[in-house]
């Protein structure tokens, strides 16, 4: 089984350079073209269920990329919880040094720990091994799609060593009892 991990255009609060975790945002209208183009990448893919996270940045790429096609929503494949951060600058999460200060997740500005994350998105991996069919869509977040390569590849990926654009498609595989990286597709 081959899933497809897209992740959202861009948002308003991406285009300002805030964060956003749960924040319920929308697509700006370079997002919603940057969703068209994926259109293009999964034409002539029959999915045999497509989900999506139940923030509307991702729902509204899902219907721009595959339109007319039904898909579930879930919290579960939202973006890690960044809690009171969002909707701030990025550098809010600096001390005054310059160095971060999340360095176990957000839990300490009331979101997730990074363990609460990687766990959520383990659960959505084991869920998925039960799939039957060949090809299934997720429509997601960046945070999401690093984890699961992350688990994936069995190894923490640095910060800034990967890149993740808008509309990114990462294409995993499971079988056999294992998952792998099949396919990471960085649209510009």
């Amino acid at each position: 089984m081959k899933v497809w991990l897209i992740r959202h255009g861009q948002s308003e609060t991406n285009s300002l350079g805030l964060w956003t975790g749960w924040l319920d945002t929308p697509l700006t209208e370079r997002g919603r073209e940057e969703a068209a183009r994926v259109r293009d990448v999964l034409s002539g893919i029959r999915f045999d269920q497509i989900y999506s996270s139940d923030l509307c940045r991702a729902t509204s790429t899902a219907e721009i990329a595959l339109p007319g096609l039904a898909y579930v929503t879930s919290p579960l494949f939202r973006e890690i919880n960044v809690g009171d951060l969002a909707g701030k600058p990025h550098r809010a999460v600096l001390d005054e040094q310059g160095k971060p200060m999340n360095t176990d997740g957000y839990g300490c500005f009331g979101g997730e720990s990074a363990q609460q994350f990687r766990e959520r998105v383990m659960s959505v991996m084991r869920s998925l091994e039960s799939e039957t069919g060949d090809h299934v869509a997720i429509f997601s977040h960046w945070g999401v799609i690093k984890q699961f390569l992350s688990l994936v590849l069995g190894m923490e990926i640095p910060k800034r060593r990967i890149s993740g654009n808008n509309c990114l498609v990462a294409v995993f595989e499971y079988g056999n009892g294992q998952w792998s990286l099949h396919s990471w597709i960085n649209l510009l």
